[in-house]
């Protein structure tokens, strides 16, 4: 049964890969595909490499199929788009097992290194092997001159490598998890970018210029909105404009419109192929470089704010917040409480069972806290075997409930070395108008609570 149903799913699989690529070698036609050309930019090519990265090289057979009944469909010559069927396999084939090994696989436009190994792999192997198949083919069948080799190999190899540079990031970048659903205005902010992308490449590459001359050299108007996508959003809007931006300028170039219009549509078609390669490796490297820019800062960020042992917030955390909760408590004239927690007996612990064995017991501690709070208490590590919460909109009460709750959960702990912890609690503003104030306050409450006396200190904290 588990068989049958794999090879169910395997087949649907196939099916739904071969629909796609023959929607996508439609697309290329519309998109200005020449009958013995891939035209200015093959779709195919790009989604079969993305297509293998992600699913496996056993879809093979879809691809094949596929790229043999668009070439048949639209040369009528069976003779040929057999061979040309085999390039574009054996570049997926080949390209994705290369993108594995050294660009990172379904991750590769994730990191800048890997996008660079992905345009060298895509450019200098995949491309180049389904382009000398495919112009050899015209050759062999006696339907063109060697001496036009070269030139029908660059126009199969730019169209091959567009689709390779366009529509493989796409289709990687979209199949990865989202990391949130977008909000609003983030959703709002994308279809303005998106809508005001596509009237601007209608203006530059379809026509729409308000002038009788419709050739003129404007295609560095849209890097500002490229620019947009990657520094607002992220790899997959950056490449959503790059692909929306391609299709209208193949679209536009080959009605005669916009700067890379030519008196012949060979010249238009390298110009314009030149121009969506470069800028969609550019796109992707910017838009890479800028998340992980803002990854690092993230990164770093948490570090700042972090305790590394136990990840609970540190000491400068917990004294923004209190600050945050002192100006919130004077405008609301709600009261908040500060707990004070104190680890007991962590030097016996580390004495009798070693340092590493202590550092576990105050992690346990830390887990037990996080289960005490709610989602809007801050818990921190003060310092040492010392911990704090913050406890908006609480009074003592809630402060010595959660005190106790965290007492009994550790009580019921059966792991070894058994913990125990002593608490003390302050309230805004009764106890102290200030962070120094209040911790000192429920440090002190913490002394009092003791049955046996040990001064404490509590290091000075600025207000």
């Amino acid at each position: 049964m588990l068989m049958t149903s794999a090879r169910a799913r395997h087949s649907l699989l196939l099916v739904g890969v071969f629909a796609a690529y023959i929607g996508l070698g439609k697309l290329g036609v519309v998109l200005g595909g020449l009958h013995d050309s891939p035209g200015a930019v093959w779709p195919p090519s790009g989604f079969a490499l993305a297509a293998m990265i992600l699913a496996g090289r056993t879809i093979w057979p879809a691809i094949l199929a596929g790229a043999i009944f668009v070439h048949f469909t639209e040369t009528g010559d069976l003779l040929t788009a057999l061979p040309i069927g085999v390039g574009n396999v054996l570049e997926a084939i080949v390209g994705s097992a290369l993108i594995e090994r050294y660009a990172g696989g379904p991750q590769a436009f994730l990191r800048t290194s890997h996008i660079f190994r992905f345009t060298a792999i895509a450019g200098l192997v995949g491309a180049p092997l389904s382009a000398s198949i495919a112009a050899a083919t015209p050759m062999l069948a006696g339907r063109a001159e060697w001496i036009e080799y070269p030139y029908v190999w660059m126009t199969f190899w730019l169209g091959s490598l567009t689709g390779l540079l366009v529509v493989a990031p796409l289709v990687l970048l979209w199949a990865a998890p989202l990391a949130r659903p977008p909000r609003l205005w983030e959703a709002a902010e994308g279809i303005g970018l998106l809508a005001s992308l596509s009237a601007v490449g209608l203006v530059v590459f379809g026509g729409f210029y308000p002038s009788d001359v419709k050739t003129y050299p404007l295609e560095f108007i849209c890097v500002p909105f490229f620019l947009w996508a990657c520094f607002r959003f992220g790899r997959r809007e950056a490449m959503t404009a790059v692909a929306i931006l391609t299709g209208l300028a193949a679209w536009g170039t080959f009605r005669g419109y916009g700067p890379f219009a030519q008196p012949t549509a060979d010249e238009s078609l390298v110009l314009l192929q030149a121009y969506t390669s470069v800028m969609a490796v550019m796109v992707a490297v910017l838009a890479s470089v800028v998340s992980e820019h803002r990854k690092a800062e993230t990164q770093l960020h948490e570090l700042a704010i972090t305790d590394p042992l136990t990840g609970l917030v540190n000491y400068r955390r917990l004294l923004d917040m209190l600050r945050q909760e002192i100006a919130r408590s004077n405008r609301s004239g709600r009261p908040f409480a500060v707990l004070f927690v104190d680890m007991n007996g962590l030097k016996t612990i580390n004495d009798q069972y070693g340092h590493l064995v202590g550092s576990r017991a105050l992690c346990r501690v830390a887990d037990a806290l996080r289960a005490c709070c709610r989602a809007t208490d801050t818990a921190a590590r003060f310092g040492g075997d010392e911990f704090a919460v913050v406890l908006p909109e609480t009074g003592g009460f809630g402060g010595r409930l959660v005190l106790d709750r965290l007492q009994k959960l550790l009580a019921a702990d059966t792991d070894k070395p058994t913990l125990a912890v002593s608490g003390g609690v302050a309230v805004f503003p009764g106890d102290g108008d200030s962070p120094t104030m209040l911790l000192r306050a429920a440090d002190q409450a913490l002394y009092d609570s003791r049955p046996s006396p040990a001064r404490r200190r509590v290091a000075d904290a600025s207000g």
